[in-house]
């Protein structure tokens, strides 16, 4: 036995210490050195042959010794053929250059040959050459990522965190510390209007994922560029027209890890009324309880079916490549959903911190679909005309039930003998928000290689709807540790029947003309043009609020669901009076001059801007409110320098200065209290003011290679009159409060961005990492007692940071990429969002904060012959949650959930979720 080891101890010590014999090497190309992915690399007359990695690189293992043809090969590439001897061991290392092909001529390239703009190589050099600060997420990472929508995707780019929604997904970026409202969303470089009912941010979850061709996040402004982004600017690249045919097909299916633990929650809204009785019958109309389906108030738990997504796109090239066409659609359906733990806080007489009043336990089930389609057409009249005309339409429909049970603290609660009051509330709503967009451009070279026209013409609509949403309430008990229902309530708002809806309708013409010259042996480019926007918004809201008829009803007596319970209305004409039924209007005139001075490592880039803006509303049903119909006008001068120095021949050092602004939301600006929420009322402020900043940005480059690259970058932002949210006592009624917006001075924003990608043959590396500091100083309110014991309200000045904004953010990446046909990927991603401010309380060091989380996904991808492929996808591995707090705790508080010398406010849990598909690509 002794013998048989040390014999396999030999072998094993043979194996490790013996030179397996390879060839190594590089393919670059020979005018830029950036290496090349995917070549063929291949051993003329044997069967070796292997495809470079993502840095270029080759290894031919076990290769025959001796004298042999090496050839490689590339799309678009001349081939290299190269004589080589092949030795037993330690061969050198090869370093193979590539020259692009030249067998068209100049006409025929220009006409039709185009790079793919999905891949990682296209993304990085659009980082290198642009003038601008930019970050690009190519199409094909996007495909073989985690993520589905655009939320997801954009939460990888360096700087940028995302809000999510009460399913966890994502919704919202936040760009550099700076809320979503300092940001502005462009589809193939025009502006689309938002759907949100509130407010002018675009919600990117509306988004499929697959649609885009690559996704780039603008941090900086050049005159060219509207002016509304403090904090940056989303340009989603629609997929374009290939070069010959390319189909791209996907199904998959998946579940939800929370839906396989509890049941999902559902109701009726196939009889739902897309208009409220006061719509159908008119102003007069006296609704009656039939007026109200009871489909969504009728509850079921059931297993969901599985979640559904697939996608189409085709495209080609017609007639000598001089028609392009793309069609691409997409489908998702995903059954979502979080289980939460609510604790309803309140500061009372001069506490310190919040009081916990109640505790609640949520339920979100929501089943969200998503279409979307894109199309674009682009015709090449010969190399100097071109036209394109895309459209592009995206739908989001969400039926959502929650379901909470609170416990009452305040009033007969004994923990110890398991007796408490409890309120039942359910609620349901379905939305459904659009977006179209339609754009029809045209590229003229008028006086070839010096005098270009672009202009667009553009129809923008987008659509949010939330018929018929139901809240109903039901009083419960709880006695010796059992819960159980009781009464429907007689007062107040014990039931509601609400309707919103908001409309939005944009049309803008944009022009653009540029001339080149050469001036004392400089480049320069003259670039002139403007933009006119003429925006509508319709918005209505009308609530019906129904009391029980029959106050004495017990549950499990006379009723024992909620479609039998017997209801009063109160308001029978419903309620329309409300700041959000108005119309509102919003024309932007704006026009620029720009020079672009080129010479041998320097770019330079500056002009000026001015954007004029005309902005009003009109308030359908006032009641008395005394400022029913306002507006402001108001002109903006927005200079901007961008500066590009060439380094080395990989590196380049970018510097940035920009004034840009930010305007007020139509709901913003409408006085009157509108949306009445779980906890807060709230209230539009009309002297609200744009807010203006000064940005600031340097950044160092460095492109070794295709796909490898080390971003290192600084910004400052001074900014005056920023627009942030508080919750505030009405000054006539101090009992009351409101959450309204106002301008609060001047505050400051600066931080540090890092950005590294490299790969290593097959294995790679993406992380990022950004660190963010502002201050903001907002008047607080801290209670004490005077002298006679009165109990007081004294304004207090505090410091603190933007809202949304987070000290620390990054993201990880690993990868592993196998190219060709029967290739592999696999990706590892981590996010990381360090705490920030989720709501800014009214009371002194009463800010409810969101606790830091890390979120983890995985993908992989295998590629077959037959131009299939499979796929996984899984979220969310660690079940992250989403936690609120208070920065401190009260010591007279004995309900609370403490933790590291914090309150728990609220804490969400999402569980996993995973989903299994199939590819087809030509």
């Amino acid at each position: 036995m002794k013998s048989t080891l040390q014999v396999l101890l030999c072998l094993l010590l043979s194996i490790a210490t013996a030179k397996a014999t390879s060839l190594k090497g590089y393919v670059y190309d020979q005018k830029t050195g950036e290496a090349i992915t995917g070549a063929s690399v291949r051993l003329e007359n044997t069967d070796k042959a292997v495809l470079t990695g993502l840095d270029g690189s080759f290894e031919i293992k076990h290769p025959p010794v001796g004298t042999y043809t090496l050839k490689v090969s590339y799309l678009m590439y001349k081939a290299v053929l190269k004589q080589i001897v092949i030795l037993k061991e330690d061969n050198p290392t090869l370093k193979i250059y590539l020259s692009e092909s030249k067998d068209k001529d100049l006409s025929e390239v220009i006409i039709s040959s185009k790079s793919d703009g999905a891949t990682e190589k296209t993304a990085r050099r659009i980082e290198q050459r642009s003038l601008q600060i930019v970050n690009v997420v190519s199409g094909r990472a996007i495909e073989v990522s985690p993520d589905l929508t655009v939320a997801n995707v954009i939460q990888r780019v360096s700087g940028i965190s995302i809000e999510r929604s009460n399913s966890g997904d994502g919704q919202y970026a936040i760009v550099r510390g700076m809320d979503k409202r300092y940001n502005y969303t462009l589809v193939n470089g025009v502006k689309i209007p938002s759907p949100d009912n509130k407010y002018r941010y675009v919600p990117l979850d509306i988004f499929p994922s697959e649609l885009l061709e690559r996704l780039e996040v603008y941090k900086t402004l050049t005159p060219n560029m509207e002016a509304d982004a403090i904090g940056g600017v989303v340009n989603m690249v629609m997929k374009d027209a290939p070069e010959k045919l390319r189909i791209n097909a996907n199904l998959a299916a998946g579940y939800s890890q929370l839906f396989i633990d509890r049941d999902f929650l559902s109701f009726d809204a196939s009889g739902i009324n897309h208009k409220s009785p006061y719509e159908i019958h008119g102003k007069n109309y006296q609704a009656t309880t039939s007026d109200f389906p009871k489909g969504m108030v009728d509850y079921a738990a059931k297993h969901p079916a599985p979640n559904v997504v697939g996608g189409l796109s085709i495209g080609n090239r017609y007639f000598n490549d001089k028609l392009g066409i793309l069609l691409a659609g997409s489908y998702q359906n995903n059954y979502r959903g979080s289980n939460s733990t609510f604790y309803n806080t309140q500061v009372v007489s001069t506490d310190k911190v919040s009081s916990v009043m109640s505790k609640g336990e949520r339920q979100y089930s929501e089943q969200v679909k998503r279409y979307g389609a894109h199309a674009k057409l682009d015709y090449v009249f010969d190399k100097n005309n071109k036209l394109s005309l895309y459209n592009v339409y995206v739908d989001l429909n969400s039926l959502q039930l929650r379901d909470s049970k609170s416990v009452d603290f305040t009033s007969g609660y004994d923990p110890e003998k398991g007796n408490a009051k409890l309120n039942y509330a359910t609620r349901t709503r379905f939305t459904e928000q659009q977006i179209y967009n339609s754009t029809l451009q045209g590229n003229h070279q008028l006086i070839p290689e010096k005098l270009k026209l672009n202009w667009s013409a553009v129809y923008s609509s987008a659509k949010n709807d939330v018929p018929d949403q139901n809240n109903i309430n039901i009083l419960g008990v709880r006695e010796n540790f059992i819960d159980k229902r009781t009464f429907a309530p007689a007062i107040g708002d014990a039931y509601t029947r609400r309707w919103e809806r908001n409309t939005e309708e944009d049309k803008a013409g944009y022009v653009d003309l540029s001339y080149n010259t050469t001036i004392a042996g400089t480049k320069v480019e003259f670039n002139a043009g403007g933009l006119y926007r003429d925006k509508q918004r319709s918005s209505f809201y009308n609530q019906y609020v129904l009391t029980s008829s029959n106050p004495e009803a017990l549950y499990g007596r006379e009723f024992n669901n909620y479609t039998e319970i017997a209801w009063t209305i109160k308001n029978p004409t419903g309620s329309v009076d409300n700041a959000l039924t108005y119309d509102a209007s919003e024309k932007i005139s704006a026009g620029y001059g720009m020079v672009t001075l080129t010479a041998k490592n320097l770019q330079v880039i500056g002009g000026l801007r001015v954007e004029h803006t005309d902005q009003g509303y009109k308030m359908l049903f006032p009641a008395a409110e005394l400022r029913p119909i306002g507006s402001q006008v108001y002109t903006d001068y927005l200079p901007s320098l961008n500066l590009k120095y060439k380094l080395a021949e990989t590196q380049q050092l970018h510097a940035s200065y920009f004034r840009s602004l930010n305007r007020p939301g139509f709901y913003e600006i409408v006085p009157g209290t509108g949306l009445i929420q779980d906890d807060y009322k709230e209230k539009g402020n009309p002297d609200l003011k744009r807010v203006i900043a000064d940005n600031f940005d340097l950044r160092y480059e460095l492109f070794p290679d295709g796909n490898d690259q080390l971003l290192v970058g600084a910004f400052y932002k001074k900014i005056k009159d920023p627009i942030e949210y508080s919750i505030q006592a009405d000054p006539t009624r101090p009992q009351d409060t409101y959450y309204l917006p106002g301008n609060f001075g001047d505050a400051r924003n600066y931080g540090l961005e890092l950005d590294y990608i490299k790969f290593i043959h097959k294995f790679g590396i993406k992380a990022n990492y950004t660190y963010t500091h502002s201050r903001i100083t907002t008047p607080k309110s801290s209670r004490y007692r005077d002298g006679n014991g009165d109990l007081k309200t004294a304004s207090v000045e505090q410091s603190r940071p933007l809202y949304g904004q987070s000290e620390h953010i990054g993201n990880i990446s690993l990868l592993y990429k196998e190219g060709g046909k029967k290739g592999f990927d696999i990706q590892l991603a981590a996010a990381f969002t360090g705490p920030r401010i989720n709501t800014v309380s009214q009371f002194l060091d009463n800010d409810l904060w969101q606790q830091g989380f890390v979120q983890m996904d995985f993908s992989a991808e295998k590629r077959f012959k037959n131009n299939v492929s499979i796929f996984i996808k899984a979220g969310n591995l660690l079940n992250t949650p989403s936690k609120l707090f208070i920065k401190g705790t009260n010591p007279n508080e004995t309900n609370a959930t403490l933790f590291d010398g914090k309150t728990l406010v609220r804490a969400d849990y999402y569980k996993q979720t995973y989903l299994l598909g199939l590819r087809y690509k030509i």
